[in-house]
């Protein structure tokens, strides 16, 4: 069983790490032409290139947007699964498909509609940027949060409880550091929501927040600028990887 774990990991890590592949290469070419099947000069060009569209603008401004909506979707998800798993509200699945909305309904259709709504209203761009993110991440750090306050063994608050803590000490004390894998896992999920959005950013930003996914896909709307497409495709899948990287380490090491 360990054996088919470790090759159904390998086979996991060889399937997203391959296509990395040739992002890497084109990333460290300044010549490579057909049908070489290696560059014919290795240089930096296209992280020059790239740095100089405003490439580390961009990643700063993907980050900073990132790391809000991770922030504000694990607390309102934390919020949003514990009302839930409380057993307090009523409709508890009417309010469930509401927080799943977002992921069954179309985002290039949410977007346009928000932002119209937005406009009137008056709202600054890049803090409905953040709303409407937030709102989009909720569906995951909820269900993520949700499933672990129902697998969560009870006994430590209560014990916690009958040695007189208070509420404050024993969500604090015993059931935060219980979910904290969960929670890690949360905020990731958000944090790659913010990150990798281009419809959301695009529409209702309106222009006014450049982030490293819009700066991408304009580079990657031309032609013959591989090298540039490549360190900015790359400048956008490390990040993320190296949280998610970071995140399995963290709940390996609580639950190991």
């Amino acid at each position: 069983m360990t054996a088919l774990r470790r090759l159904t990991g390998v086979g996991l890590a060889a399937w997203f790490l391959l296509p990395l592949v040739p992002l890497v290469l084109w990333a460290a070419a300044d010549v490579w032409r057909a049908p070489a099947a290696l560059p014919q000069q290795w240089g930096s060009s296209g992280w020059s290139a790239a740095a100089a569209a405003g490439g580390w603008a961009a990643a700063g401004r993907s980050l900073g947007l990132a790391a809000v909506v991770a922030v504000l979707g694990t607390l309102l998800g934390a919020a949003a699964a514990a009302a839930l798993d409380g057993g307090r509200l009523r409709a508890p699945r009417t309010i469930t498909a509401l927080l799943l909305a977002p992921v069954a309904l179309p985002p290039l259709a949410v977007a346009l509609g928000l932002d119209v709504l937005l406009l009137r209203l008056g709202v600054p761009a890049p803090v409905g940027v953040v709303a409407v993110l937030t709102v989009a991440a909720l569906p995951y750090t909820t269900y993520a949060l949700r499933v672990a306050l129902a697998g969560m063994d009870r006994g430590y608050a209560e014990e916690a409880r009958l040695l007189g803590a208070t509420p404050a000490v024993v969500w604090r004390r015993v059931r935060l550091p219980l979910l904290a894998p969960a929670v890690a896992t949360a905020a990731l999920l958000a944090f790659l929501v913010g990150w990798s959005d281009y419809v959301v950013t695009l529409t209702v930003g309106g222009g006014q927040l450049v982030t490293l996914p819009l700066l991408l896909g304009s580079a990657a709307s031309g032609v013959g600028d591989e090298p540039t497409v490549a360190a900015l495709a790359l400048s956008a899948v490390l990040p993320p990887l190296a949280a998610a990287l970071l995140v399995a380490r963290l709940a390996r090491g609580r639950t190991g």
